[in-house]
């Protein structure tokens, strides 16, 4: 199985920590965020990697060289020019399908967890007004202010920001047997949606979440809620100060 861990973030989160190190390096407890990924990730049987690299990236880059994890690990280089969530995948997209790969997992770099890859990674065929399946994105009911919208058949409609009531796309109208839920920063995307976000944006930068929500987009996408989600975004000081005790019950349950 093929992942791709987001790791070309300026991590302005954690200044000023990041003013000196790539947000993918920074420690957490003792340990590389890009590293315990790639452990996360190795251990359920994941044995090629795409990391994409921009800030410091020659750091992550001689990290990466110096570590001997056993598996097939590439770079994808955006020093050039950084280019957010779905630009990185369409800049990445022959290293990532090269093989034959149908779909492959996405994982933010900040994210720790207890994740069930192999349910998400099980797509279903999904077919509606004979539309290509695109992918599938891990939710659960965890507090958010920003949450992705579901109807019964955990197709995804919309989203939702709590904090001025507003909704994407622009033509989304509420119904009331939505559900709501929040995403983790850990999905799969199939060939087809790559070379849509193409069709689409372009190579640009450009937000994944910003195809996901596009009218236009003739990919289905669809959700998979894990009730039990252990999650923590490591991504700034407050919740990196808590990763210790999600290790641990992470550890312990999983």
């Amino acid at each position: 199985m093929k992942a791709m861990i987001l790791a070309a973030g300026l991590g302005t989160r954690l200044k000023p920590l990041t003013d000196r190190i790539p947000k993918a390096l920074v420690p957490v407890e003792g340990v590389p965020m890009l590293e315990r990924v790639i452990l996360s990730l190795k251990k359920r049987g994941f044995d090629s990697i795409v990391v994409n690299v921009h800030h410091f990236a020659d750091q992550v880059i001689e990290f990466l060289d110096r570590k001997n994890f056993g598996i097939r690990i590439e770079i994808s280089d955006e020093r050039d020019e950084l280019l957010d969530t779905g630009g990185a995948l369409v800049k990445a997209f022959d290293r990532l399908f090269r093989d034959g790969e149908k779909e492959v997992l996405v994982h933010n770099v900040d994210i720790l967890s207890n994740a069930d890859f192999k349910s998400l990674m099980c797509m279903s065929p999904y077919s509606e007004r004979n539309e290509k399946s695109g992918g599938r994105l891990l939710v659960s009911s965890r507090d958010s202010t920003r949450k992705l919208i579901f109807d019964d058949r955990m197709i995804l409609r919309g989203w939702h920001d709590l904090r001025n009531d507003k909704f994407r796309p622009e033509s989304f109208i509420p119904v009331r047997d939505y559900k709501e839920y929040a995403f983790s920063g850990i999905y799969t995307v199939r060939k087809e949606s790559v070379e849509e976000m193409k069709e689409l944006f372009g190579e640009t930068k450009f937000s994944v979440m910003d195809y996901f929500l596009d009218e236009r987009r003739s990919c289905g996408i669809t959700g998979l809620k894990q009730e039990d989600l252990i999650l923590l975004d490591i991504g700034k000081p407050a919740t990196l100060s808590q990763a210790s005790d999600i290790l641990k019950v992470i550890d312990r349950n999983y």
